[in-house]
């Protein structure tokens, strides 16, 4: 049984195509259908290789880096005091110095 179907179903499909076709397109349809099926093999195999290739490779699996420095997390600081002086702050983060007015670092960013 091929495909759930017995003998006597098989020859009444052969009959059918036979007549349909004719006895001289029987050999090129077979020819075709062989190389359908050969092209859809080689499909699959690419198709499954790529998948173990891919598998293989996965990104979401990571390897610890040898030379990253974990650092504690910075606790959260109040807005930084101005300068009386000049009227300038002094960020934070990089040190640098800001005017009293800004909103931003224009060295590192920082929001203040």
């Amino acid at each position: 049984m091929i495909l759930g179907l017995g003998v006597p179903e098989i020859l009444i499909i052969l009959v059918i195509v036979l007549l349909i076709f004719g006895p001289k397109n029987l050999p090129k349809l077979g020819k075709s259908l062989g190389k359908t099926v050969k092209n859809v093999r080689e499909g699959m195999e690419e198709g499954e290789a790529e998948a173990k290739s891919d598998s293989k490779d996965d990104p979401k699996i990571e390897t610890p880096a040898e030379d990253v420095k974990v650092e504690p997390a910075a606790e959260a600081k109040a807005e930084p005091e101005p300068v009386a002086a000049n009227d300038s702050r002094v960020c934070p983060d990089c040190g640098a110095s800001v005017g009293a007015g800004a909103k931003f670092c224009e060295s590192c960013g920082h929001k203040f």
